[in-house]
């Protein structure tokens, strides 16, 4: 059996691809056991990238995972590799068919209290972006958004979208626990913490959803594509959310 890890491995080191747009891919290798095609820093680009490997319905993937500005392939066994590769640059070889039909994003409304108790960095917020708290919270909740990827916990998506005057660093020293359903601000981007976990984002609110429940099919509540509009609710709605 051809051992991937040595000289396949350097065959794979890249390759070259024409996107739908004319612009070039890249096909990497992602250790011995992934692949990472790399397309422009493009939503659009992405998700048709995702779906036309979906539609290739591809041997030995096991999983297709977007990201900012790659889409990437898992696979069963590192002996995959290289044929797998091969699969991947004909599949973004085709020419998708003219259809009438559009793939229109789903809008899922997120409601988030923005009550100081669940916004301990919303008075910081305010204060970089020379704003009142209450500004930043109708900027926030006024804003539409795209879920660019979703990653870093199971189910947090990376929201592109947020307005550029809410643009705020990152903390320099995160929190050890995030309680879930926050929603923070880090850099030009927003999210939410599916679950407890450690983060360095500034939380300005708190939503009542789950993000991420096993006892779901997807576990994911939201996904790459998916637009988001927070909707602002005071504390009695959300306390009363799940009742």
């Amino acid at each position: 059996m051809e051992d991937v890890r040595g000289t396949s491995l350097q065959s794979l080191a890249k390759t070259v691809h024409r996107s739908r747009l004319g612009r070039a891919m890249e096909i990497v290798p992602l250790g011995d056991s992934a692949l990472i095609v790399r397309v422009d820093d493009s939503l659009g680009e992405v998700l048709a990238t995702m779906r036309k490997l979906e539609a290739a319905n591809i041997s030995g993937v096991s999983d297709i995972a977007p990201a900012f500005a790659s889409v990437a392939l898992f696979l069963e066994s590192p002996e995959q590799l290289e044929a797998c590769r091969e699969a991947v640059r004909v599949a973004l070889g085709k020419k998708r068919r003219a259809s009438g039909a559009t793939v229109k994003p789903r809008v899922i409304e997120v409601p988030v209290c923005y009550a100081a108790e669940f916004a301990p960095d919303l008075e910081t917020v305010a204060q970089h972006c020379g704003l009142a708290p209450n500004e930043v919270v109708a900027r926030h909740a006024a804003a539409r958004y795209g879920v660019r990827c979703v990653g870093f916990t199971p189910g947090f998506p990376f929201l592109g979208g947020l307005p550029s005057k809410l643009a705020t660093p990152r903390r320099k020293s995160p929190r050890p626990a995030v309680p879930a359903g926050s929603v923070g601000i880090g850099g030009a981007q927003t999210g939410i913490y599916p679950l407890r976990s450690p983060g360095g984002w500034n939380i300005i609110g708190r939503t009542p959803l789950r993000l991420f429940d096993v006892t779901r099919d997807p576990a994911a509540l939201l996904r790459a594509g998916d637009r988001v509009r927070f909707v602002s609710i005071g504390r009695e709605e959300f306390e009363a959310w799940d009742k």
